[in-house]
């Protein structure tokens, strides 16, 4: 096959479907059995606390410490880690917490109190939880935009204690993380990461106080450890690697479609990037640009393998075609470089986030627009959202009966227990009824 082509499936060809379900599958099975490795990392430090987490954080985070009290970073080296940023990122980091702030603000639900129509109180209270572990990477990059995009709608929430880990041994190259962490407002750094510190936040140790759960993105451990935390502590979602599916038309500049498609594929070997697209010449002029650009950027390696894996470039017959395969492949990232995006828009149903326009790189949204950057991935999105502020809240219901309106429909519950054969359910009504 012509290499220019070797990345193009055609949705007319008759091996597609199995070709696309082969390409996205490739994407979420080739990981390793992870299972035996963390569960034995977390019942070390569920069971021998402070000593075991010393031991795996010095082994695997290569930190040098003497006491596990000294993985805390103080909040006066986190505020000196902002005052000491270059202007500009001050500038930028302050941006994009105020957007994102305010954004979230939006999300905040309101309690529900009425009286139904025979005078039942009925509520929903909205409270925040308790206490919020975040998991910040720190291995092939550094994220402040992970630090800002989980903390602040936390904070926003109303959660209390909001608890950063990440496994930072070099302060000084990691300074913009401190900064971020001081903007959005943490009550606690601890330096750390990987399976242990999951382990740690979800069953605490002598000297970490358990969180009630646990968000944000990490490596294929990090996701194994919160599956099996899961139900102890709540998560986010079991993070894959990154995914953007952009639907382009001839409209789109091939330079902005390369660069997008690389934008994710720089993130992790393991990331997807797929274009669809009706039209063969910008097909044919982004594997160009693409093999351009990978000459020039600096993670080059990473991005190289990412889309030689799993990147691809799908020829549509029509435009109106992507509506299905979005819809099929539920993307984490969805950009719409099209001319028109008006039914795209109204029919487009799985998607964790959506980008429009031919000046919406999904980088915006990685930074500064405003809506969270961690979102359902590996087609997740057809059941899930991407995280808000809703996630650090809990709703309970309220009911209030009086004398007068338990007599009017109680003796419907005494029906509905007996035909269960749950009879103390049935009398604890009746005997309200019968004014015993």
């Amino acid at each position: 096959m012509d290499k220019l082509h070797s990345k193009i499936l055609k949705t007319s060809d008759k091996e597609f479907k199995k070709k696309l379900n082969y390409l996205l599958r490739l994407s979420k099975t080739n990981q390793s059995n992870l299972y035996k490795t963390v569960f034995d990392i977390i019942e070390e430090v569920k069971n021998n606390g402070d000593l075991a987490l010393k031991e795996f954080v010095q082994n695997f985070d290569k930190i040098k410490f003497n006491k596990v009290e000294e993985l805390f970073l103080s909040k006066s080296l986190l505020k000196d880690a902002y005052l000491n940023l270059k202007k500009e990122e001050k500038l930028a980091l302050d941006l994009a917490a105020d957007r994102i702030k305010e954004f979230h603000q939006y999300q905040k639900p309101r309690n529900i109190d009425y009286k139904d129509h025979i005078e039942v109180k009925l509520g929903l209270n909205y409270t925040p939880i308790e206490a919020t572990g975040f998991y910040v990477p720190g291995g092939k990059a550094i994220y402040p935009s992970s630090v800002l995009m989980n903390a602040i709608p936390a904070l926003v929430a109303g959660v209390s204690r909001r608890v950063v880990v990440s496994p930072i041994a070099d302060l000084k190259k990691s300074s913009i993380v401190l900064a971020a962490a001081y903007v959005a407002e943490v009550t606690d750094f601890i330096c750390m990461g990987g399976a242990h510190a999951i382990g740690a936040l979800a069953y605490g140790t002598e000297t970490i106080l358990p969180v009630n759960k646990i968000v944000g993105p990490g490596n294929a451990y990090v996701a194994e450890a919160k599956r099996q935390v899961f139900g102890t502590v709540g998560i986010d979602s079991i993070a894959g690697p990154s995914e953007v599916l952009i639907v382009a038309d001839k409209t789109a500049n091939p330079d902005h479609v390369a660069i997008d498609l690389l934008s994710q594929a720089e993130h992790d070997e393991q990331a997807q990037a797929i274009l669809l697209t009706d039209d063969l010449d910008l097909a044919q002029k982004v594997q160009i640009c693409i093999k351009k650009f990978l000459k020039e950027l600096p993670r080059s390696k990473i991005a190289t393998s990412s889309w030689n894996d799993f990147g691809s470039i799908i020829l549509l017959d029509n435009i109106d075609e992507a509506i299905d395969l979005v819809n099929f492949i539920a993307p984490e990232h969805l950009q719409l470089m099209v001319s028109k995006t008006e039914n795209l828009l109204k029919n487009i149903r799985n998607a964790g986030a959506i980008f429009i326009g031919h000046f919406t790189p999904e980088a915006v949204g990685d930074y500064i627009a405003g809506p969270n950057h961690v979102l359902p991935t590996n087609g997740t999105a057809k059941f899930s959202s991407g995280l808000g502020v809703v996630d650090f809240c809990k709703r309970t219901t309220i009911v209030e009966f009086n004398k007068e309106n338990l007599h009017e429909i109680g003796q419907n519950v005494v029906t509905l227990a007996k035909a269960e054969g749950l009879d103390a359910h049935a009398m604890s009504v009746e005997l309200r009824l019968n004014n015993k």
